[in-house]
């Protein structure tokens, strides 16, 4: 499904990889690993009923949710450019006043329903989020309010769990065995998919070919690159730059951003997780990449097809742009030159790069996608003798904020 490739060569310890593999398999949090081939058939149909239900009656579904809560499923949106039917729009990752005013201005006028994301239903930013949002929607719907509200959540207890079951939200489950992070694939990404028009079944589908892939490690894409992750760390390449020429695959950035993070982040460990997106970066930290330091290594995803309609640089009377022996080009056919051409700058100017070769946008390959890099990510970490799945680092900020707003009990 995804094909990898780099200009480092590594050996592969096939053993060692396979240990790891049944570590994390059996790991209390492994719960995602297994996921693609054994979901749960009644509660994918029930996503599918529900997200029919939302695209019947709202215009809009609100996400509300924080990190692995909301990055999965909207890095896949808006890789599929689904814009046609009901939108996402989301909410709770941040505290700007601004950005909820944004939001709130966006839905006057308009029908929609809200879904809940969280193990909890207490972190700070989505709890407000939540709130802000219920006061509109009661507003708007009085009694009718509470089924339009869906929570995903603990199966059996916390507040919005206890909140749902006493409003009769219609309810999915978070699983246990899950971390945010690794939760695309569970109904937290699934059921705005379902939503927003996606087929989850191919990419359920595709993550479900690139988990046959792991049979043979020394051919998986996942196994490859978490290997060499590992290998270039060893060699003080402590900077990771993720680097994309599609535009529409910066939000998939943003989350393989958190999922690397904050499960290698620990221990004064890890890589540092930065991203791109080419050409615009170019010509901003192009310059950087190309002669700062030489602890940087850079992964580039390319998509293999060409889009289904083609742009033509037409052709003009005047050459003052001096674009003449580019008409009659396609726009991809240049892009793929500057992908070419950025790829051999950076490898002359001592950057190992790696390449993803990624089919297409479509369910399928990024199904497939998204399960690769969340395999490495727990591969590389398992490597580097870190927990792949608890994030304790994110509790300072909290308990700083906590502390400075005056929380009882802090």
């Amino acid at each position: 499904m995804i094909k990898f490739g780099s200009s480092h060569d590594v050996t592969i310890d096939q053993d060692k990889i396979q240990q790891l593999l049944a570590e994390i398999q059996s790991d209390p949090m492994g719960g995602w690993f297994n996921l693609p081939d054994d979901y749960d058939q009644d509660e994918l149909f029930r996503i599918k009923e529900a997200a029919k239900a939302i695209q019947q009656n709202s215009d809009y579904l609100v996400c509300i949710g924080i990190g692995g809560s909301y990055l999965g499923h909207r890095a896949l949106a808006e890789a599929l450019g689904l814009n046609q039917g009901t939108k996402l729009i989301y909410v709770g990752n941040s505290l700007s006043t601004r950005e909820y005013q944004r939001v709130l201005a966006e839905l006057e006028g308009k029908d929609f329903s809200i879904n809940v994301i969280s193990k909890s239903g207490t972190t700070t930013e989505p709890a407000i989020a939540f709130r802000l949002l219920k006061q509109q929607l009661f507003q708007k719907y009085g009694d009718q309010a509470n089924a339009r509200i869906y929570a995903t959540t603990d199966q059996a207890k916390g507040a919005l769990h206890d909140e749902a079951v006493q409003n009769h939200y219609t309810q999915f489950v978070v699983p246990d065995n899950i971390g945010g992070r690794y939760s695309v694939f569970s109904a937290v990404g699934l059921l705005p998919l379902a939503v927003a028009g996606a087929s989850i079944e191919e990419l359920l589908h595709g993550a479900k070919l690139e988990k046959a892939t792991l049979e043979n490690p020394t051919a998986s894409a996942a196994v490859r690159y978490a290997w060499l992750r590992h290998d270039l760390l060893v060699q003080n390449y402590d900077v990771e730059v993720l680097a994309s020429f599609e535009p529409c695959l910066s939000q998939l950035s943003e989350w393989w951003k958190q999922l690397f993070g904050e499960s290698e982040g620990k221990r004064q460990q890890g890589i540092f997780p930065a991203s791109v997106i080419y050409t615009t970066d170019l010509h901003s930290l192009g310059q950087y990449l190309q002669d700062g330091r030489r602890n940087i290594f850079e992964t580039v995803m390319e998509v293999e097809a060409s889009p289904e309609t083609s742009l033509i640089i037409p052709s003009l009377d005047s050459n003052l742009d001096g674009l003449q022996y580019l008409e009659g080009k396609s726009l991809d056919f240049v892009n793929q030159k500057a992908l070419e051409a950025t790829v051999q700058a950076h490898l002359e100017g001592g950057i190992p790069v790696n390449e993803f070769k990624i089919p297409d946008l479509h369910e399928k390959s990024l199904g497939a996608l998204i399960y690769c890099f969340e395999v490495a990510c727990a591969l590389s970490a398992k490597l580097s003798g870190i927990n792949p799945f608890d994030q304790p680092g994110v509790e300072a900020y909290k308990n700083n904020m906590f502390q400075l707003l005056g929380k009882p009990g802090y």
